[in-house]
């Protein structure tokens, strides 16, 4: 295999993005990766095995806890690596990481994630009002012309682009001009099994403001029904204020608890336009049904009737719609398991040494024609 490096926009979470790195370090054991912040603890030592390179904003004292507030400056800090050394380069971006600079025969292949949110999308969905104090909010919008450029033209500095989903394929085609495959992200199907359903619904993910947990909360609190909320973020405050007695906020929770808690649940809910989703199919690889909205990557893994059932405005009353059609509704765990393992992490990893090794060919006849 050719000398490979990993590029990732920064570890600060363990989230569907990260997990999508764990993978590309199974396959290429020996690749360190660059990155433009990163803290051990913060994600749960998952890296922990592997060279990280860090930018020069890992200087900046507790930058891992505030990196929302170096948006400015990650554009010429990720610019800054040297990656001279390396014949292919795999970046795993949702912002900064795909701006990479590489040297002229070097082949550097992008999963993209989604094009960066902050840029693209209403940035009062994005930064709602927890995640930056007021009046720094108000100076936002002045930032939007800067980085819109700045990640379309970063988007042209790559040879190879995947993505997650036909959802994001279009977007990436509508805001940088590029054509993308699409590449499902790696599930652990294997990892999960079905369960007794207990009297409990699901919502997991980062406590982020364009997630819209608030829907799912406000829903079930309407209607009285339970509903166990894993992970955090700076939504917190505001969720658990507005929760009712029957919403259990757990926090972070170990990957094996995780797994139980998918068995057991009736099922999974999804109030956000995901990019595709993790969270869901593996709910799905654990036989429980999945309730998102209709938009986004859902619309590429539920199936009405079949595997869950979708909702088709993004507010609490039509969730709450839903979740009483649900009630009326039969699933048959064995059928909804069996929709996951098209997801399963041996397809990703197939089509990314593909990719890989056709990379590795054009790169050679790159340098003997040179």
């Amino acid at each position: 295999m050719q000398n490979i490096a990993l590029v990732h926009d920064y570890l600060t979470q363990y989230g569907g993005a990260e997990r999508v790195l764990s993978e590309l370090c199974l396959l290429f054991p020996n690749a360190p990766i660059y990155t433009l912040l990163y803290d051990e603890k913060m994600t749960g030592r998952a890296f922990a095995d592997r060279a990280i390179y860090t930018s020069s904003l890992q200087k900046v004292p507790r930058s891992p806890f505030f990196h929302r507030f170096l948006a400015l400056w990650m554009p010429l800090a990720i610019e800054q690596f040297d990656l001279s050394a390396y014949d292919i380069v795999v970046s795993s971006s949702a912002s900064f990481g795909k701006g990479i600079l590489t040297r002229e025969y070097t082949h550097h292949i992008c999963y993209c994630h989604t094009p960066m949110r902050s840029a693209w999308m209403d940035y009062k969905d994005v930064i709602g009002s927890s995640l930056y104090p007021q009046w720094l909010s108000t100076f936002f919008p002045l930032l939007l012309p800067y980085m819109r450029l700045w990640d379309r033209s970063s988007a042209q500095r790559i040879d190879t682009m995947l993505c997650n989903s036909y959802f994001i394929q279009q977007k990436i085609e509508r805001y940088y001009h590029r054509n993308a495959t699409v590449v499902y992200p790696p599930v652990s199907t294997g990892r999960f099994s079905i369960g007794e359903a207990k009297d409990y619904f699901l919502l997991v993910g980062r406590m982020l403001p364009y997630k819209r947990f608030d829907i799912a909360v406000e829903a079930c609190t309407a209607l009285k029904l339970p509903l166990v909320v894993v992970g955090n973020g700076p939504e917190y405050p505001r969720l658990k204020k507005m929760a009712g007695d029957t919403i259990t906020f757990l926090g972070r929770v170990s990957d094996d608890v995780l797994r139980v808690m998918y068995s057991q649940a009736r099922a999974f809910l999804v109030p956000q336009e995901e990019d595709f989703g993790i969270s869901p199919i593996e709910s799905l690889a654990s036989g429980r049904p999945v309730i998102a909205y209709r938009a986004g990557g859902a619309l590429e893994y539920v199936k009405e009737g079949e595997n869950g059932l979708l909702f088709g405005q993004q507010n609490a009353m039509s969730l709450q719609e839903a979740l009483i059609r649900f009630d009326r509704m039969v699933f048959d765990p064995e059928t909804v398991r069996k929709t996951a393992l098209r997801f399963d992490r041996s397809v990703f990893h197939s089509e990314i040494v593909r990719v890989v090794r056709s990379a590795a060919l054009e790169q050679k006849r790159s340098v003997i024609q040179r």
